[in-house]
């Protein structure tokens, strides 16, 4: 028998739902419940309001649903309009979860896809890109190494003497190291000619062989490929928003050479001939937003057009960088809220929320059936209470009304600790 309360879900009807009585840290089985309802075979995407809930949730699923795939799409760890690139790790797992999204919508299955309202603004490459990116070898193939080394150097991987992290390869002779984006492992490629004779993993910190692999997949390190046509799109695309360039302006001067230049993400656009959204690679995909999700958008657009403004006025300003900063349309790197519901287009869109809402508008309402628990945080606060006594009591009572109750540790240890005090103060 199943912990999870059935909620009543209709499979297959497109619209505007709300799921009631999801308390906070029930997310994660209101979500394997509202897959199984809806998308027994196919993946749902669920938008939390931040980041930082991620890890409980995925933590959640696993134990709610030990089977179950889940992918991660994180946003970029840095500003709107910033001067950096997002960071290694991010760039890596956002490339991870897309080329396995490219994937799942090809050959569809029961999966879910965590991703927050910063993620889902974002617009990303287009899907047919980020395939073209992606190569896989086994030994034996004939390959070129030195258009190997080119593909790695587009994609935005760094060359370096030895390889020490993500992101990163190395070539001495005919060996290539390398530690890709979703690997756990790097990997040693040995080449007799064009012809690839073994993959070896390797240990980054002794450089030690530990093991041998049948096949390797690669994908692209960064969302901007420096191709020729990339570069000649970005040139184009950039002169005709802000008129030629200036002799200081580094940016257009890098790209230009095709070299990667630190923040050349936040124009991603110039470099494309069109931009895409989650939903685009997820096309028939149940989307089901946290609890304050929707403030969340609303509040994150407020803050990349107020930087949007900030670098438009400071680059019109007296008072300019020495390195010219010219931000690309909001409009064309991010999602506006009108825009996101019009992306949408006609799926199952659930929202989720704590409190109890009622049945009225366009929206039908159903019920997950959660409560908050009792946190005793008055019986803890009193120092002439024992707050185990009263726990005890508490589960009594529960019990008495044929409820069931579990009670949780954070460790086996804890757990034990646990079960022996409340024995002690039955």
């Amino acid at each position: 028998m199943s912990l999870i309360p059935s909620i009543g879900l209709p499979k297959g009807r497109v619209g505007q739902f709300t799921v009631d009585g999801v308390a906070d840290g029930y997310e994660a089985f209101a979500l394997v419940e509202t897959a199984r309802e809806i998308a027994p075979d196919k993946p749902v995407l669920f938008v939390a309001r931040d980041g930082q809930r991620l890890p409980a949730i995925i933590e959640a699923l696993a134990f709610a649903a030990p089977g179950l795939p889940v992918l991660e799409l994180p946003a970029w760890d840095c500003l709107p309009y910033d001067r950096v690139s997002p960071g290694a790790d991010a760039a890596a797992r956002r490339l991870d979860a897309l080329s396995a999204m490219i994937a799942l919508a090809k050959k569809p299955h029961r999966a879910v896809i965590l991703t927050t309202a910063n993620a889902l603004l974002q617009r990303i490459p287009p899907a047919e890109l980020i395939e073209a990116q992606t190569f896989h070898a086994r030994p034996g193939n004939q390959i070129d190494m030195n258009a190997l080394i080119a593909r790695l150097e587009i994609s935005g991987f760094e060359r370096v003497p030895t390889v020490r992290g993500l992101g990163e390869f190395a070539v001495r002779g005919g060996i290539l190291d390398l530690f890709a984006p979703g690997w756990s492992e790097a990997l040693r490629l040995d080449f007799f000619g064009d012809t690839l004779e073994s993959i070896r993993v390797f240990d980054v910190a002794t450089q030690r062989t530990t093991g041998q692999r049948k096949s390797m997949s690669l994908q692209a390190m960064s969302e901007v490929a420096l191709t020729p046509e990339t570069i000649s799109r970005f040139r184009r695309s950039y002169i005709e928003a802000f008129g030629a360039p200036s002799r200081d302006d580094a940016l257009y001067a890098a790209v230009s050479e095709g070299r990667r230049f630190a923040g050349m993400e936040h124009w991603l656009p110039f470099f494309y001939e069109r931009l895409e959204t989650v939903f685009d690679y997820l096309p028939d995909a149940p989307v089901v937003f946290d609890h304050l999700a929707h403030e969340a958008l609303a509040e994150r657009h407020t803050l990349i057009l107020d930087h949007y403004e900030a670098r438009r006025k400071q680059a019109d300003s007296a008072l300019k960088d020495a390195v010219p900063y010219k931000p690309v349309a909001p409009d064309l790197l991010y999602l506006s809220p009108d825009n996101l519901k019009a992306s949408l287009g006609p799926r199952e869109d659930i929202d989720f929320t704590v409190f109890d809402a009622p049945d009225v508008g366009g929206k039908k309402v159903f019920h997950a059936g959660s409560r908050h628990g009792r946190s005793f945080a008055e019986e803890r606060a009193d120092p002439s209470i024992n707050v185990f006594d009263v726990v005890v009591k508490h589960i009594a009572d529960e019990r008495a009304v044929r409820r069931r109750v579990i009670v949780a540790g954070w460790t086996e240890g804890s757990l034990d600790r646990l079960g022996q005090i409340l024995a002690e103060h039955h």
